[in-house]
């Protein structure tokens, strides 16, 4: 039975983009319309990408005066909208809990299903990736994007068995990385976790995405407009945390030997708070989901757009 779709820390999102009547909002990730209905009933103007074609089902009932959604990736949110036409702009990353519950999109290995693993219907699959990937490419996708310390043994033996019969199935892999790992020993998540993890975010290039995504929100926001950035692992929320930080001007110190650079950009964000923000305990009992997810935000200034190199 798939679980109820519930928004993390949807309270806290809302607080952080402080919206005002008729302010207008990028939900970046609108997956179910959680975030999407919160904005709305709280009197914005809302404007949602999702790459997924399947998430127009859940705008259906949603009021076309006040919302708009577009199939497209939030990192285009600023071809579309132009330049400081936001008041705020929230990014709710990885992947959805629709698309894990669905099998046949092949992103948990929970409910077997075809290796897919795309957000959107193009693109090279879960499936192509394994049983085409050179296994240094593969072992380095698994160490980098899963944190997979066994990352050379997986990609050995899948190269090994490929040969013979390709990966098909999500259900297959899972119990072929267990069995490579030496099954459980007891351990809380399956062994297969972070392989699945690493492969989900190279079929997608979330990585890319959330850097050139991050930059499109700072053009797309006015002085005063808020960005707010949900993460629900390391990778995201270091590069999140390293980008506000830099926009921000809270760039390392550097050596003391050497000569200090100032940098002559002006900071084109402040923090909006310290550090990150995570959920209370009423909404961990409520939704586990919630466990991993920190919120980061800031608010634009009035300070150019930094020039972002190709």
């Amino acid at each position: 039975m798939s679980t109820p779709h519930l928004p993390v820390l949807l309270d806290e999102v809302v607080e952080a983009l402080a919206i005002g009547p008729g302010d207008v909002v990028v939900d970046g990730t609108f997956g179910a319309g959680g975030y999407a209905r919160a904005l709305l009933a709280a009197g914005a103007k809302v404007t949602a990408f999702d790459r997924d074609p399947t998430a127009a089902r859940y705008a259906a009932d949603l009021p076309a005066e006040t919302f708009t959604l577009i199939c497209a990736r939030f990192s285009e949110m600023d071809e579309v909208l132009g330049e400081g036409g936001a008041d705020g702009v929230v990014l709710d990353l990885g992947v959805s809990s629709m698309q894990l519950d669905e099998a046949d999109r092949g992103f948990s290995f929970m409910r077997d299903g075809p290796l897919d693993m795309r957000m959107s219907d193009q693109g090279e699959t879960a499936a192509d990736l394994v049983n085409t990937a050179e296994p240094e490419d593969l072992a380095r996708i698994l160490f980098v994007y899963g944190e997979e310390k066994k990352s050379r043994r997986i990609a050995g033996a899948i190269a090994r068995r490929r040969v013979q019969q390709p990966f098909t199935r999500t259900g297959e892999l899972a119990d072929f990385i267990e069995g490579v790992l030496g099954g459980r020993r007891g351990a809380k998540a399956h062994p297969a976790t972070r392989s699945f993890q690493a492969l989900r975010i190279a079929v997608n290039d979330e990585l890319a995405e959330l850097e050139a995504g991050l930059a499109a929100a700072e053009r797309v926001l006015k002085p005063g407009g808020r960005l707010v950035v949900v993460t629900f692992h390391s990778l995201e929320d270091r590069i999140v945390k390293a980008f506000l930080g830099e926009r921000a001007g809270r760039t390392p110190a550097g050596s003391r030997h050497l000569p200090q650079q100032q940098d002559p950009r002006q900071p084109s964000f402040e923090l909006a708070f310290n550090g990150a923000r995570t959920a209370g305990q009423a909404e961990l009992d409520a939704n586990p989901r919630a466990r991993s997810a920190k919120l980061r935000a800031a608010v634009r200034t009035e300070a150019p757009v930094w020039k972002v190199a190709a």
